[in-house]
């Protein structure tokens, strides 16, 4: 039995060959795929507010801010009078939460409108030419 080896040598300079380019056009974005971007994007954008938030009212109670607030809201008259002026954080985090929640919706529909804006405009102007470049 022979076997065959086929080897080719490269002798000579070094070529450095110029990365390959294409050019392309975007002209329409498909509102359906905007939508489901925008929500998580915002939803994910909504959840590092809350928690950070969340971490600052707990600092802010751990130094005592919270509490001597609580008595300055007393003295000048707000509050119930048996207890007192009380931050709920339940209460405060349930209703940031749902206005969250509100905005994450409401700002995802204004992305859907800007991506239809964009499809009627680049009908018009022919869209945005885009140059893609393979990396080396």
């Amino acid at each position: 039995m022979r076997a065959v080896l086929r080897t080719t040598e490269v002798t000579g300079g070094t070529e450095t060959r110029a990365p390959r380019q294409t050019k392309v056009v975007l002209s329409q974005v498909h509102p359906w795929s905007v939508f489901k971007f925008s929500l998580l994007f915002y939803f994910c954008l909504m959840l590092v507010f809350v928690f950070a938030l969340l971490i600052l009212y707990w600092v802010l109670s751990v130094i005592g801010v919270l509490h001597s607030l609580s008595n300055l809201m007393t003295t000048i008259g707000l509050g119930n009078r048996k207890t007192g002026f009380q931050f709920n954080g339940f209460y405060i985090f349930s209703r940031l939460f749902l206005f969250g929640m509100v905005g994450v919706v409401v700002w995802s529909l204004v992305n859907v409108f800007v991506a239809l804006l964009f499809n009627l405009v680049s009908d018009v102007v022919g869209g945005i030419g885009v140059t893609l470049t393979e990396r080396r």
